[in-house]
């Protein structure tokens, strides 16, 4: 059992398909959870199907939309950290560094959770990972909580190896289809499933093992 999980993740839905069943799990077992999420992810594109969101409103429906999720997945402390999408590789790293490690000094986690920078697609996911693996690298070797990294760039594997953590999280599928379904403004959850059943053993397959990759600090 850990101490405690910090999560740093920079948008609202980036919890849901690839740590929410982790999470569940952790939190059934009595682990609390800290979910760091650095923007409201303002600028996304996804307005709803059929559109139900405009510029304006977005913000405040993707807040309502990550509250449900995290209550969905069992998560207490959410926190909104009130950074602008899509600007986090802009930020000063000195502010990032500082706003990352006051969680750790506040928290000590034993665990946390980020993109691994370079290999999870997106600009704003690179960039909280290099700030997190920044801060955490800065600490005393027998300080660090360990770093658990989702990657999914195409050809990851080739460049930084076979992930080591996977979990099992059939059990938690449907909170993770919950996590999923809340965020409405960017995700049809009939789209995803293909009007299978959550229950079904195609989508338990799909959905129930989530992987990371444990980083290695020099």
């Amino acid at each position: 059992m850990e101490r405690h999980i910090l999560v740093v993740l920079p948008h609202p839905d980036d919890e849901s398909f690839g740590i929410s069943g982790t999470l569940a799990k952790h939190i059934q077992s009595g682990t609390p959870v800290t979910y760091a999420c650095l923007t409201l992810g303002q600028m996304g594109r996804n307005m709803g199907n059929p559109i139900f969101a405009n510029r304006e409103t977005l913000p405040y429906i993707r807040k309502r939309e990550l509250e449900e999720s995290c209550r969905i997945i069992g998560i207490q402390d959410l926190r909104l950290m009130g950074l602008h999408d899509k600007t986090i590789e802009f930020e000063d790293k000195d502010k990032m560094t500082k706003l990352i490690g006051d969680l750790i000094t506040e928290l000590n986690p034993s665990l946390i959770i980020t993109f691994y920078p370079g290999y999870s697609v997106h600009p704003d996911h690179d960039a909280t990972g290099a700030a997190v693996i920044r801060t955490v690298q800065k600490l005393p070797k027998d300080k660090r909580p360990t770093v658990h990294c989702i990657a999914f760039s195409q050809g990851c594997e080739q460049e930084i190896g076979a992930p080591d953590v996977f979990n099992d999280v059939r059990e938690f599928v449907d909170k993770k289809m919950g996590s999923i379904q809340a965020h409405r403004s960017q995700w049809q959850l009939k789209t995803i499933l293909g009007g299978k059943s959550p229950q079904s053993k195609e989508v338990q397959e799909r959905f129930g093992k989530e992987r990371f990759w444990t980083y290695r600090f020099d």
